[in-house]
């Protein structure tokens, strides 16, 4: 046989080894992908009717167009492609980042997840993060605080603070700029009683961070504010008594 037809005859073979190769992984690529994009359905948790409200209270206050965090995570179509890096987060506790410690002060903007929905969101991955009914949905409405704390006056403490005149404490805030690992925030009043204000500890929200008490504190003169380390300082929250007394819970401050 001349060399030119066995040589034609070895790179036909080739380009059709090469064909097959080609094509079987461009099957495999579209079977992976598929794979993916049809995860397996194993859980009736859907993001419409169970999940969907744990993020619009708890994350999508920072991650929204125009928050603190990188993307926003309001709809489905923003979650699903991070469900798994949503998981992890939740479970190790870094997301989202609240900072305050746990029975060290109540606050009614605490965004930090309960057990109860940490093991929503968790099921929820694992079973395949299904949609669900989309006539469940709940849109997403941004909470930019109320009057009230828009109104709030502020006591600028740094180390300690004897109050010459009683307040009425609505809450603390953090600013930006505070770059300490912990700080404490505490309140001694003259009876020798202590309220514990504040206790913050990483991993925390960017910016400005506002802590609402629960319920609005009255602190007599005398009281000494204390902020810990010395390094540090915050804002008490000085909230208008008026618009405190119409408010369930409020208290008002005691008569002198």
């Amino acid at each position: 046989m001349p060399r030119a037809c066995r040589d034609g005859r070895i790179r036909r073979r080739w380009c059709a080894r090469l064909v097959t190769l080609a094509c079987a992984f461009l099957a495999l690529a579209w079977f992976s992908r598929a794979g993916l994009a049809h995860e397996a359905i194993s859980t009736e948790l859907t993001w419409t009717r169970d999940v969907s409200r744990v993020f619009h209270n708890r994350c999508s206050g920072c991650h929204r167009a125009g928050g603190a965090a990188p993307m926003p995570l309001t709809t489905y179509a923003e979650v699903r492609p991070w469900a798994k890096a949503i998981k992890h987060q939740v479970l190790t506790r870094r997301m989202p980042p609240w900072g305050a410690v746990k029975g060290f002060g109540a606050f009614r903007n605490d965004r930090s997840l309960s057990l109860p929905e940490i093991a929503l969101i968790s099921s929820w991955v694992e079973g395949g993060a299904p949609e669900g009914d989309r006539e469940f949905a709940t849109p997403f409405h941004a909470h930019d605080g109320d009057e009230a704390e828009r109104q709030a006056g502020r006591m600028r403490v740094r180390g300690a603070h004897v109050l010459k005149q009683p307040i009425l404490a609505a809450g603390v805030s953090v600013g930006a700029s505070v770059r300490v690992p912990w700080l404490q925030v505490t309140a001694h009043r003259p009876d020798g009683s202590v309220e514990h204000l504040l206790w913050l500890r990483e991993p925390r929200p960017p910016g400005m961070l506002d802590y609402w008490f629960l319920r609005p504190l009255a602190l007599p003169a005398g009281t000494r504010l204390v902020c810990q380390p010395g390094s540090a300082q915050v804002d008490v929250r000085l909230a208008d008594e008026q618009a405190v007394a119409g408010r369930p819970g409020g208290q008002s401050l005691p008569a002198e």
